[in-house]
């Protein structure tokens, strides 16, 4: 018999447990893991450093991170944001540190210093972990829950689901009446196939990023009745560093299209064209004016040879020949059809985008159990009592950069809170 069971030896589930035996010691808690290991997700965040939250200390920017969940986190932020994050662990011996992109870091720069805190505070505070114990059923009983292992039964008066994008735990809170957004991926790389990327991986441009609709019609009312048109215009757009990868493009800029446009992308089954401007400075128009400009002050030098734009000079080339300009054409020989062409590819580099690659290990999804349905100042389901959740089991997912981490160390921290506050009966005995 415990009095609060979690469910999930994660990030969330570890910050949860922590808090609860620190707020109310005389709790007997217990965190159950299905794998061999806990806090797998944790060693490798950050490629390795654990990337624990984002120095953005302003509730409301610090919720427009968020294409699921930024309205309703906006409260919980207001209760606990990345600052108190940073608190509890340089309280703890684990000196931090802000990096110029606001990512915030152990100075140690390794994930292991963030487990050993999170083990050595659980064995401190007596919680208990009870590896390879994977969760069969929990079931409501008696005013708590009774959680069923491969072959024995405990019982707890609160339960707390850790448990991340775990299809079966989605599949019993379905069975008892919660809904469950369905997941799609989140935070994923654009696989492209293109002779314009193919051979200068490794480079980095800042770059406006659009995703171009699919053809559909859309009617209007006029005057004379309804009328059919094209809607061609972006629906999703982001800007910042693209990077040229083996198989295709990713980086920050895309990673956060990736995550804004998870469910449309997922319907477009991550086929579809991708505009990009690598000078976004410029739209094609004045690209065009710049290049007539440059024309004419260079005419005698080669095209290939000249540093028109702020771009690597192996993107230039390629961009150069995908305009069908020759490697010894001279500016004063491109024609003016080469030179729209040339704009063109500076400004709508246009790409066919067939397939997503797992940005890393740091695979993240977009679904989970309906934000309606859970009570923001606790974590608590408002449909099931004593059940909480925390982390990425619930339908809130950010873009890169320690918000997903943020989120997890919110809701585990009031959802804390929450059954603390709820378990007077307990700690009286």
């Amino acid at each position: 018999m415990f009095d609060v069971i979690v469910i999930g030896g994660g990030a969330a589930g570890f910050y949860a447990a922590i808090h609860i035996a620190e707020q109310a010691p005389e709790l007997k808690i217990a965190i159950f893991e299905r794998g061999k290991s806990v806090l797998s997700k944790v060693k490798v965040s950050g490629g390795g450093r654990c990337n624990v939250t984002h120095g953005e200390f302003s509730p409301k920017e610090l919720a427009t991170n968020y294409p699921r969940g930024e309205k309703e986190l906006l409260g919980p932020f207001h209760k606990y944001a990345p600052m108190d994050v940073m608190s509890f662990f340089e309280e703890r011996g684990v000196s931090l540190k802000i990096e110029e992109d606001g990512r915030v870091f152990p100075q140690s720069d390794s994930s292991q210093t963030i487990i050993d805190c999170f083990l050595n505070e659980v064995e401190r505070l007596g919680v208990k972990v009870l590896k390879n114990s994977s969760v069969k059923r929990f079931d409501p009983m008696d005013g708590g829950w009774q959680v069923t292992t491969m072959n024995k039964h405990y019982q707890t008066k609160k339960l707390l689901l850790a448990t991340g994008s775990n299809t079966k735990i989605w599949q019993q809170l379905e069975q008892m009446g919660h809904h469950i957004v369905p997941p799609v991926p989140s935070l994923f790389t654009f696989n492209i196939t293109d002779e314009r990327i193919n051979g200068i991986q490794g480079i980095s441009v800042d770059a406006a990023v659009e995703v171009l609709p699919k053809k559909v019609f859309v009617t209007e009312k006029t005057g004379l009745g309804l009328k059919s048109a094209n809607q061609t215009e972006p629906m999703l757009q982001s800007e910042g560093p693209v990077l040229i990868t083996h198989w295709g493009l990713s980086g920050p800029a895309i990673l956060k299209l990736s995550a804004w446009g998870a469910n449309l992308l997922h319907d477009y089954h991550y086929s579809f064209r991708l505009n990009v401007n690598w000078t976004p400075e410029y739209t094609t128009g004045s690209m065009e004016a710049f290049l007539r400009k440059i024309k004419e002050v260079e005419a005698k030098k080669t095209v290939l040879r000249t540093s028109a734009v702020d771009i690597p000079k192996r993107l230039w080339a390629k961009l150069v020949q995908a305009a069908h300009i020759q490697p010894d054409e001279k500016w004063a020989d491109v024609t003016k059809e080469k030179l729209q062409d040339l704009s063109k590819q500076l400004t709508a580099c246009s790409f066919r985008v067939d397939g997503k690659s797992t940005f890393k290990e740091e695979f993240v999804t977009a679904g989970g159990v309906d934000l309606k349905e859970i009570n923001f100042k606790t974590f608590e389901s408002k449909l099931l009592p004593n059940l909480y959740f925390a982390g990425e089991i619930i339908n809130v997912d950010a873009i890169t950069g320690g918000f997903n981490f943020q989120n997890a160390w919110t809701g585990a921290y009031l959802a804390a809170q929450g059954i603390v506050a709820s378990s007077s009966d307990l700690l009286q005995k």
